[in-house]
């Protein structure tokens, strides 16, 4: 198949090499970031802090990785896409080897905080790579197998840690998982082509302020750079003390039965690409809102005391989370000028930040209101992105610029 103005469009063998290098690119960056979240609880005990305390293993690398991606745009346009994003996800596979030999809990955030600087490297890029190289129609696919492979990554990453943890030890399964990380970065490397259509642009653009000035005058890309905060802020909260309640009584799980939880990541590997697919046959404007209340819907079924209400629960908004990121992030590749990979690097970047903000502050909401609080938090934080949502469906759309 022949996309236009030179474009790669679905069906074709760069198509597929590009897929299977974004579903490794996606799994190692969430396998890496989001391993520590289940062993949170043995961390609290192993260290001696609170919830709050034991979430900063995620938050701070979440928080430097939201910084490293406002530079990484930068970066990639001086050493190349594909070369960044490949020593971002070596340098994180590394780090994460690392974070397995520490000595004690100071030495384990300071690696961590390093980690996410490394993989601030990654996910910007590939967003801006997949917006330049692949034709519109089928960007959506492609940004949903993206999403997809964060999805397995984070499944898989949880998962592991939490297993070998419970019959090993947590520093076996994040040493494991940083091994895993070393295999994906050489098959991202292998199976990716190298950029083209970014290559062959005049070597000056907009720099960094100016191309903000860009975004931020777009009367629709602040509100999607909006969305992210909320969306993955709610996210990363439910999964960070969801297993505080489900070891506690009633429920008193296992650490391993806690962390069979991130097997209904499945549902967001499924969702991402029906969604993806979805929002470039019907509009993203008009799949975006619904998302969002499949999300809120969910979260409230996790009130119900039993195990199957929260299971049920976790795993809807679990779906309507990935489905609306990827509808989210294909909006932004879709909609926004040069420099798009900055655009990229400003939706990850309160991505992040609202992983690390909101999943950092709904741990002394549980501490003092329990999962009610969590519930009424989050809820009220969705709520926000769902008006957010339906604001965008009046939103013009733009036209597609010559290639």
């Amino acid at each position: 198949m022949n996309a236009p103005r030179g474009r790669i469009a679905s069906g074709s063998i760069a198509f597929r090499r590009i897929n299977r290098a974004m579903a490794f690119g996606g799994f190692s960056i969430f396998a890496l970031l989001y391993c520590v979240q289940p062993l949170m609880p043995l961390l609290a005990q192993d260290f001696h802090l609170t919830p709050a305390q034991s979430s900063l293993a995620l938050s701070v690398s979440t928080a430097t990785l939201a910084v490293a991606l406002l530079a990484s745009s930068s970066v990639a346009e001086r050493f190349g896409r594909k070369t960044v994003m490949v020593a971002s996800m070596y340098s994180g596979a590394a780090l994460t080897l690392l974070c397995a030999f520490t000595a004690d809990y100071a030495q384990l955030v300071g690696a961590r905080a390093l980690l996410g600087l490394m993989l601030g490297g990654l996910p910007a890029v590939a967003m801006a790579y997949l917006s330049d190289e692949i034709e519109p129609t089928s960007l959506g696919l492609s940004m949903g197998m993206y999403i997809s492979g964060s999805a397995f990554g984070g499944m898989s990453g949880r998962v592991l840690s939490a297993l070998v943890s419970d019959f090993v030890s947590w520093r076996i399964a994040v040493g494991l998982l940083g091994a895993a990380g070393l295999y994906a970065a050489w098959e991202f490397s292998r199976s990716l082509p190298p950029s083209r259509h970014a290559d062959t642009r005049p070597p000056r653009g907009p720099g960094f302020i100016d191309g903000l000035r860009v975004h931020l005058r777009d009367p629709g890309l602040p509100w999607l750079f909006a969305l992210p905060f909320l969306l993955m802020g709610s996210f990363v909260s439910l999964y960070n003390y969801i297993g505080y309640r489900l070891l506690a009584p009633p429920f008193e799980l296992r650490q391993s039965a806690v962390g069979a939880l991130s097997l209904l990541y499945l549902l967001g590997i499924f969702s991402s690409m029906w969604a993806g697919k979805l929002g470039d046959k019907l509009g993203r404007r008009n799949v975006l809102w619904l998302l969002m209340g499949v999300m809120i819907a969910g979260l409230l079924v996790t009130l119900h005391d039993s195990v199957f209400a929260v299971v049920l629960g976790v795993g809807v908004a679990t779906f309507g989370f990935f489905a609306a990121h990827s509808v989210a992030s294909s909006w932004v590749g879709r909609r926004a000028r040069p420099p798009q990979a900055l655009a990229s690097g400003i939706y990850l970047f309160f991505y992040y930040l609202g992983s690390s903000v909101v999943g950092w502050a709904t741990g002394y909401v549980w501490e003092l209101w329990a999962w009610t609080g969590v519930v009424g938090m989050l809820g009220a934080i969705l709520l926000v992105g769902l008006g957010i949502a339906l604001r965008l469906r009046s939103l013009a759309p733009v036209p597609v610029a010559p290639g």
